[in-house]
């Protein structure tokens, strides 16, 4: 029978491992009465196992294991000697990766990183940037950092206290660090990839040296970064082998880890929408939709407080109209990853078209001529600002151009999934994932303009439609393990999402712990979303207190962070009494808002100075008693 190789170096612990003989203890002398060695190869053995590290010893006993498996016998003793003497004679050091992850896609890149390294026979060991002590630099050697940028500039809940401590008096000097960076990032914002950016800062003031160049990830990350992390192996692999490469042996692959799904956002699971009901009222400013997708038997489980990856197709009648404006038919053919398709499957299915961004306006302002964009690409706030409200087609609007297909494609941005606030818990639907969806939609003179997904989703998918989805754990944004720990949730609009999966949880769960929601939209009667629910919810008792903040139901708007501010001392009590405080929804003006409301409920309450509060809500964070997720 055929099987699957992997190539694996005798520096690294991959594989499971059995234990040494109990019998043994490990000490020299007579080998035990049921070994099959005789004196010599025991004592060769025990000379050779004598210089190993116990990182080594592991590995190394997960080798015999595996020849055991898969290999003949009398195969075993040469090879594995003469590896083991080579690894004992010159250790070859190893590599440190640290991920600073907010929604996942700085883990995965981490863990890619991981594999790959493993793959070229280099030690490495991966490290979650909340699990990793900052003063543990000074013994490291080589360290890679992989970094996104959460909110407003801020690091990724996992890393606050990594951030904190590197430009802290505390953090050491570091003169014998090699180290790299490679920041996630989206340019649509001001502070694009800053977590990145700081980390490269302090690690370089400490005295540590990069290898290489920082690299700062747009959103289509993917091909840049596969790029950047081979270009950085090489350099570690130089590195860490000191002119001595270790001996590389083929091993057979074991099975895939258990409760890893196999699909993933490469590889997404083609799902069946059940419904798309909207749930705001018939007079309401906005379309929110509730959407139920069915899982079916794919294995995919979730938790609350994780999120849906979607796959989504563009609107045909967009891409018509992009491929008007560029003086395009449609049938033109271009290459997307070796595979050769029409202008118009490109456009519909690969490429970002519906929003804007700087980098192609940029590029769109220099290709065009325009001079009102030229100007505009001056003016780095501006920019963001026209980017952020103006979709692909009417920035092509701007100046009349022929583009070839090549380089329309050129100015665009590869198509990424869009991420979706899971809300539904498991133990309540099954088989099912439910999620909020806002409609994006806006007037464009005569015109309407579309989010891509929202609309997707909303719009132009059917029931019984095909969608490809994957789940996104975020390890950031989870209730309590302990179930009578009291919760304060605050999410206005379809930042609700969560909250419902936490509450059907703890429901599920017989949970004891008190439940306190703050929501807010327009007006009470055409955006209370799943309104019935939360009546029904603090009828039964399981929602202990429902603040709701309509902001047009009055003529002085009122939203959550009043209704916070309101209620400062309960809030308080709360907190003193062990509650964890859960934020979901806009990062640019509410979170903020209840943020600050928050440092001045401590500031009052608790008779703190401001500088104390706010430290005091920070530390909540670094405890995970508050945790975030905003976009």
């Amino acid at each position: 029978m055929n099987r699957d190789v992997v190539t694996m170096s005798f520096q690294q612990n991959e594989y499971s491992h059995k234990k040494v003989s109990e019998d043994n203890n490990g000490q020299g002398g007579n080998p035990p009465i049921a070994s099959p060695l005789n004196d010599q190869q025991f004592n060769s053995l025990q000379q050779t196992v004598s210089e190993l590290s116990s990182q080594q010893l592991a590995w190394v006993s997960g080798y015999f294991w595996g020849l055991a498996q898969n290999q003949p016998s009398a195969a075993a003793a040469t090879p594995i000697a003469q590896a083991a003497a080579a690894v004992a004679a010159k250790p070859a050091g190893k590599l440190s990766i640290i991920f600073a992850s907010q929604t996942g896609n700085a883990k995965g890149v981490a863990e890619a990183l991981e594999q790959e390294a493993k793959a070229e026979g280099i030690a490495v060991e991966l490290f979650d940037a909340s699990d990793y002590k900052g003063k543990n630099l000074a013994k490291e050697t080589h360290v890679i950092i992989v970094a996104s940028t959460n909110g407003e500039g801020e690091a990724p809940d996992n890393a606050i206290e990594l951030h904190e401590f590197l430009q802290s008096k505390k953090a050491p000097k570091l003169p014998n660090l090699q180290y790299a960076v490679i920041a996630l990032g989206d340019s649509s914002y001001e502070f694009f990839c800053q977590t990145g950016k700081d980390f490269d800062t302090y690690l370089s003031k400490l005295g540590a040296t990069a290898f290489i160049d920082r690299i700062d990830c747009d959103v289509d990350y993917e091909a840049p970064a596969a790029e950047w992390r081979k270009q950085a192996l090489e350099q570690v692999k130089e590195a860490l082998s000191s002119g001595n490469e270790a001996e590389v042996v083929q091993l057979p692959v074991g099975q895939a880890a258990p409760g890893h799904s196999a699909y993933i956002k490469q590889n997404p699971y083609t799902a069946t929408l059940l419904t798309s009901q909207k749930i705001t009222g018939r007079d309401s400013g906005k379309d929110v939709r509730h959407v139920e997708i069915d899982l079916e038997e794919s294995g995919l489980t979730y938790q609350p407080g994780d999120a849906l990856g979607v796959w989504f197709d563009n609107s045909s009648e967009l891409a018509n109209a992009i491929l008007i404006k560029a003086g395009l038919s449609g049938v033109e053919s271009v290459e997307v990853d070796g595979e050769s398709l029409s202008i118009h499957s490109a456009l519909v299915s690969k490429y970002e078209i519906t929003a804007s961004n700087p980098q192609f306006v940029t590029k769109f302002a220099e290709l065009s001529g325009s001079k009102k964009l030229q100007k505009l690409v001056e003016d780095k706030d501006k920019l963001r600002e026209y980017a952020a409200n103006t979709q692909v087609v009417d920035v092509l609007a701007e100046k009349k151009t022929k583009l070839s297909a090549e380089e329309l494609v050129g100015l665009l941005r590869r198509l990424t999934p869009r991420l979706y606030s899971i809300a539904s818990s498991q133990t309540e639907v099954d088989e099912e994932v439910h999620l909020t969806v806002g409609l994006v939609e806006y007037d464009k003179g005569d015109e309407k303009r579309y989010g891509g997904a929202s609309s997707f989703l909303s719009q132009r998918l059917e029931e019984g439609g095909e969608v490809k989805v994957f789940v996104e754990h975020n390890n950031n944004f989870k209730l309590p393990q302990d179930d009578n720990t009291p919760i304060i949730m605050v999410g206005p609009g379809t930042g609700i999402a969560p909250f419902r999966s936490f509450i059907q949880e703890r429901d599920n769960r017989d949970a004891e712990g008190k439940n306190w929601l703050f929501f807010g939209d327009r007006t009470f009667t055409q955006d209370f979303l799943y309104q019935v629910e939360w009546q029904k919810y603090l009828k039964s008792g399981l929602l202990t207190r429902l603040d709701v903040a309509f902001s047009r139901d009055q003529a002085e708007k009122v939203y959550v962070q009043h209704r916070i501010l309101e209620n400062a001392e309960q809030v308080w009590q709360w907190i003193q009494d062990g509650a964890y405080i859960y934020v979901c929804g806009d990062a640019i003006r509410m979170a903020k808002d209840v943020h600050d409301a928050l440092v001045f409920v401590a500031e009052q309450q608790g008779k703190l100075s401001r500088e104390e509060a706010e430290a005091f809500i920070n530390d909540l964070r670094k405890a995970k008693r508050y945790q975030r997720d905003v976009y």
